[in-house]
């Protein structure tokens, strides 16, 4: 299935999926894929090397601002670049953990980077993140909303993160979560398909996927 100017709009919390999901699902529509997600974690990161007080939301949007974000020119799917580079393990460091939730509440940040992500999805492109389909892309033509539950997603982010220590991860996702519907309250699409991922193999996950693009665009 190939597709073009059709944004698919993947949203959900931490550990359900998103980012296994959206790079298989852009490399089966020849689409580009976008971690919206990525994109805060730079902002924090720069953020945090220069000094900035994280309660200070006109520096940061100037510290997004200076950020340069693109996608790849080469590879199937097409993915983003920050800098020039793919974004790489520092972005998942703990510091970035404890701090992304901070930056991410700032009006004047998410507005600097909701204009980067309309840019970069444009002319379509497979999108994760928490707002893609509500805010970002409201009228994008799928809206994907996946979910899991706890349990898993703690043991999906322990093995992303290579840390064994479930525990400790279950402990910071919790904070995560916490204090992410603290500051950034996660308001799932009305028109979203929900898909459950649960105990299911990226492939099984993939053809639901897929389904559901079919049915949203018509095909």
């Amino acid at each position: 299935m190939r597709l073009s100017n059709v944004v698919v709009a993947i949203d959900g919390p931490a550990g359900a999926g998103k980012s296994t999901l959206a790079r298989r699902l852009a490399a089966a529509l020849d689409l580009p894929y976008v971690n919206t997600g990525a994109m805060y974690r730079a902002a924090t990161l720069a953020a945090l090397r220069a000094g900035v007080d994280l309660d200070d939301g006109e520096r940061l949007s100037h510290v997004a601002s200076r950020l340069r974000f693109e996608l790849s020119s080469m590879g199937s799917p097409r993915t983003l670049l920050i800098d020039g580079h793919e974004p790489g393990a520092e972005l998942s460091g703990p510091d970035v953990e404890r701090s992304v939730s901070r930056v991410a509440s700032h009006p004047a940040v998410r507005e600097v980077l909701r204009d980067e992500q309309r840019r970069l999805g444009r002319h379509g492109a497979v999108m994760e993140g928490r707002d893609i389909g509500s805010v970002v892309f409201p009228d994008a033509a799928v809206k994907i909303f996946l979910v899991a539950p706890r349990d898993e997603r703690v043991a999906r982010r322990a093995h992303e993160r290579g840390d064994d220590t479930t525990g400790a991860v279950a402990v910071a996702l919790g904070a995560r979560d916490a204090l992410d519907e603290r500051v950034n309250p996660f308001v799932p699409p009305a028109d979203a398909v929900r898909i459950d991922t649960g105990g299911r193999d990226a492939d099984e996950v993939l053809q639901d996927a897929l389904r559901v693009v079919a049915s949203s665009i018509g095909g």
